[in-house]
């Protein structure tokens, strides 16, 4: 049975000590509101992994992961972090292919497939994202899109390697805009891509696989969003930033 996972991304926010204060905001009140077998990853900026590592010690919902990794393990790569020293700290989830990484540095299809080995060799649970540009959707050409930017940086690896992942839709359209998928075209969206991972890996993966919405989810549509069949929950932006929005996201799920 697939893991609901809501997922926050604090992309480039929050100093060190907010950080914190936020991290620990969103553990309590996790322990203390959301109910059944979800997890919750926090995925903030390198400097405060470690940190975050070791407040969330003892809270088996919470989860900490980076939000990007180099392909390398080692080397002359200024500025970078490996994916051995995330794992050297007990990170466990590392988010790849995120459209603000596609579209401000350039990383492509060929990149991402070696930034999702160096991950999986290294023992970390990668969130892989992919999705539509507005034009993309616009010419009808989204599935398309879709099942390239799937096959071509993910569907080398075995059955067991892929099994490892979680995949996070995300319409590039909806990230950062206010506009969100309707739940139907989301619903759409994700049927299609566990059909993708079906007809490559079996069904059994396919029904194994986590598949998250990303997209301007916030709390007063994430019920909507999850109720959908292939839906598993969100990788949320903007919403990650306050505990109180972010809690109640992943509360979505209480009742299911």
């Amino acid at each position: 049975m697939r893991k609901k996972i809501v997922a926050g991304n604090w992309k480039m926010n929050k100093d060190y000590n907010d950080g914190l204060a936020l991290f620990s905001e969103v553990i309590n009140m996790v322990k203390d509101e959301v109910v059944g077998d979800l997890k919750v990853v926090v995925c903030a900026p390198f400097i405060h992994l470690n940190s975050l590592v070791g407040l969330g010690k003892g809270y088996d919902k919470v989860s900490v992961g980076a939000q990007n990794a180099h392909q390398e393990e080692a080397g002359a790569y200024t500025g970078e972090i490996s994916t051995s020293m995330l794992k050297s700290i007990n990170v466990e989830y590392v988010i790849l292919g995120h459209s603000e990484r596609r579209q401000y540095f350039g990383e492509n299809n060929a990149l991402l497939a070696k930034k999702t080995d160096a991950a999986l060799e290294n023992g970390l649970k990668p969130i892989f994202c992919i999705g539509e540009t507005f034009s993309e959707r616009e010419s009808g050409e989204y599935f398309n899109v879709v099942k390239s930017q799937l096959a071509e940086a993910t569907f080398h690896l075995s059955a067991d390697g892929f099994s490892k992942l979680v995949i996070a839709y995300e319409p590039v359209w909806a990230i950062g805009t206010g506009v969100t998928a309707s739940s139907a075209q989301a619903q759409e969206i994700h049927a299609f891509i566990r059909k993708e991972i079906a007809a490559k890996y079996g069904q059994e993966v396919a029904d194994n696989t986590s598949i998250l919405y990303g997209g301007s989810c916030n709390p007063k549509n994430a019920e909507e969003l999850f109720s959908q069949a292939d839906i598993d929950g969100g990788l949320i932006g903007g919403a990650s930033l306050k505990s109180r929005d972010f809690v109640d996201i992943a509360k979505a799920f209480n009742s299911k």
